[in-house]
């Protein structure tokens, strides 16, 4: 009853000021705010607002964006300081689809969903926008994903790995080491022609700081793009986020070149979403979610692709996060975007808190894609190394209950501590893909069988700096034959080069049993 009232109220206003001074030649829609509240401005009038139109606030400057178009009212989500806003305050559609300014002027800056600036480094120089919203492109203008997208984690290189143009789920409980590996692959980067978008969704602003610092220390910030939608923001931006960054990505895919963009995290992308939807009074379904929330993750997630040559060869990769409780992933938002994309990589907090980093699950971990997305080489070394892995934990799981093992079971255990601890790796460490390729070509073939288990990284430490000063030569070989050319290592190079290398090694080094 109060809405009709306050309907009542703004027609009797209008017709009280019918056939003033005032008229207009444009094709102006004019609205009355008629409640506030949480963000959502509820507007009677716009006949001629489309959905996703920017509409503006003249009293205040805000910007708002239609977003659920009723028959007489419109719901509007205020694109900032809502508090500002009063009922009976005029609205004005601007004709123009919510869209941010795109091009290399964006690299290395930090900007908010709408493409602003806020780090205080000036305006950006770029008068090219795209739309946030935008059809994915279709099956005939897309290539098969075979170009790898070297994260430096031996872990995921070797057994989880991600292509160009692939679309790899990054989930786990709070503080397992999601957002480390994210930020471990934007590093990793440096000189390989990718360029990187950081979406953060909820974070607070002194994290964004402390990860500009980081990018700045290693140098990657200066082929990375960071969107931030702070936790103190209305849930308005904090929704808009990651379509903001996907637009941006895609106007680096569609000239030619190849972006990787990072959705952190799609959770509260999610819960950003319902809050908007049950103020709104949208229908709620499970755990309170509206009916489309598999539709709002799946039109921004099949937007990343590989273009075939004829539509520019460019490429959108995209590494999603999910959080989850419990180590739940049959939970309703996991699950839902688990479905939408080419695999998961699946950190466990009894492996984080065991010391096992990155705490990887291999059992439930899986990339879709493949050894498609690998090189050769690396597919060489360690196309068998997740099998082993798996059957590993299941050996060593027996193994807790008896001391009677044979000796082939107990090889394979022991190889499998060791392969464990070859795939730690702390953070801010990348590893070049040939340092990878060495080192587990030495464990497959047994040099490290009667190393100890606890100095095998300090070992794993020594040998890498043996090879980079006494013998250079093999690992620019190897990525000749591996990055550049695309091909398998030759087998006379392994027996001539890198076998007496390692031999030579094996000799000098310490004791380590």
């Amino acid at each position: 009853m109060a809405l009709a009232d306050e309907i009542t109220r703004v027609i009797q206003d209008r017709i009280a000021r019918f056939g003033g001074a005032t008229t207009e030649a444009s094709m102006v829609s004019v609205g009355t705010v008629i409640s506030v509240g949480d963000g959502i401005a509820r507007i009677f009038g716009l006949e001629g607002a489309r959905y996703l139109e920017l509409v503006e606030f003249p009293r205040t400057g805000l910007m708002g964006m239609a977003f659920n178009l009723e028959e007489e009212t419109v719901s509007t989500p205020i694109l900032g300081d809502y508090t500002q806003i009063r009922e009976g305050d005029e609205v004005r559609t601007t004709g123009r689809i919510v869209a941010v300014p795109v091009g290399d002027a964006l690299i290395g800056r930090v900007v908010n969903p709408l493409g602003q600036p806020i780090d205080d480094a000036g305006p950006i120089a770029t008068t090219k926008t795209r739309p946030v919203e935008r059809v994915a492109p279709g099956v005939i203008t897309r290539k098969g994903v075979s170009v790898p997208v070297q994260t430096g984690i031996k872990a995921i290189d070797a057994m989880i790995p991600i292509g160009r143009g692939q679309r790899e789920l990054i989930i786990g409980d709070r503080q397992t080491g999601k957002s480390a590996i994210a930020i471990d692959t934007i590093i990793n980067q440096k000189g390989k022609n990718l360029i990187c978008i950081y979406v953060s969704i909820g974070q607070r602003n002194f994290q964004i700081s402390r990860l500009v610092e980081t990018l700045r220390q290693y140098g990657a910030l200066e082929h990375t793009i960071i969107v931030h939608a702070g936790a103190e923001d209305p849930a308005p931006m904090k929704y808009l986020a990651p379509y903001a960054g996907c637009a941006m990505g895609e106007e680096i895919m569609e000239s030619g070149r190849d972006a990787l963009i990072i959705y952190d995290d799609l959770t509260k992308h999610a819960e950003a979403y319902r809050n908007m939807s049950l103020i709104i009074r949208r229908p709620p379904g499970r755990e309170a979610f509206p009916g489309d929330v598999f539709y709002l993750h799946s039109r921004l997630l099949e937007r990343a692709a590989r273009l075939s040559d004829q539509y520019g060869g460019g490429s959108l990769t995209a590494l999603p996060i999910v959080e989850t409780k419990g180590n739940d992933v049959s939970a309703y938002i996991p699950t839902n975007v688990i479905s939408i994309t080419d695999g998961q990589i699946f950190l466990e907090s009894d492996l984080f808190n065991a010391g096992q980093r990155p705490a990887l699950n291999v059992g439930i971990s899986v990339s879709r894609v493949g050894g498609d997305a690998q090189t050769k080489g690396m597919k060489q070394v360690a196309g068998k190394l997740k099998i082993d892995q798996a059957q590993f934990t299941e050996l060593a799981a027996f193994a807790q209950f008896g001391s009677d093992l044979d000796p082939l079971t107990s090889a394979k255990i022991g190889r499998g501590r060791r392969i464990n601890e070859i795939l730690k790796q702390p953070q801010y460490s990348p590893m070049p893909v040939e340092q990878q390729i060495m080192i587990f070509w030495v464990v497959n073939n047994g040099y490290l069988d009667n190393v100890a288990v606890d100095v095998v990284r300090s070992w794993e430490t020594a040998f890498h700096r043996f090879m980079e000063t006494s013998h250079p030569e093999i690992g620019q070989a190897i990525v000749q034959m591996t990055v550049v050319e695309n091909k398998k290592i030759d087998d006379s190079f392994l027996s001539s080069k890198l076998k007496p290398a390692v031999e030579e090694f094996v000799a000098t080094a310490a004791p380590t049993k």
